[in-house]
C-alpha cells in the first residue's frame, strides 16, 4: 500500500474521532463482538522517573556564598540553576558573568542580568564585584 493510501485511512478515521486507520479497526472489532467500551475518556497522570545530579560550584567562598563565573550560559544551565535553587532555598549562589548584557538566545531582548533578576539571583559584572561578596 503507497503513502498516500496510508493517509486516506487516517484521514476517515480522524473523520470518525479516532487517530489512526488501526484504531478504527480496532473499534469496528470490539464493535462487532458486543463490547462496551469507552475512547480516550479517561487521563491517567504520570511523572517521568527524576535523574538525579551532581552540582560542583565554580567557587565556595568562606562566607558560604557560592559564585559560578559565566561567560556563556546555555538554557540547560539556567534551567539547572533554577532547580538547585527550588531544591536548595539555603544556597547562596551568585553570577558573575564576564558580559551580563549577553543575550539568552539570537533574537530575543533578555540578558543574563534580567534572568537572573527575573528569578532572584544575585549577579555582577567581572568589572565590578561587590566589595561585599568577598569580605569573610
Amino acid at each position: 500500500m503507497s503513502w498516500h493510501g496510508k493517509s486516506k485511512f487516517r484521514a476517515a478515521a480522524i473523520r470518525k474521532g479516532y487517530r489512526s486507520g488501526f484504531e478504527t479497526k480496532l473499534v469496528e472489532l470490539l464493535q462487532s463482538k458486543n463490547i462496551n467500551f469507552k475512547y480516550e475518556d479517561t487521563a491517567i497522570k504520570w511523572t517521568q522517573p527524576e535523574t538525579h545530579h551532581k552540582y560542583t560550584p565554580d567557587f565556595f567562598l568562606p562566607n558560604n556564598i557560592i559564585i559560578e563565573a559565566k561567560g556563556r550560559w546555555t538554557a540547560e544551565d539556567r534551567k539547572k540553576h533554577v532547580l538547585i535553587k527550588q531544591q536548595h532555598p539555603h544556597l547562596d549562589i551568585r553570577f558573575i558573568f564576564q558580559n551580563p548584557n549577553s543575550k539568552l538566545r539570537k533574537g530575543t531582548k533578555t540578558t543574563y542580568a534580567d534572568f537572573c533578576d527575573k528569578h532572584g539571583f544575585k549577579w555582577c559584572s567581572i568589572k565590578s564585584i561587590p566589595e561585599e561578596w568577598l569580605q569573610i
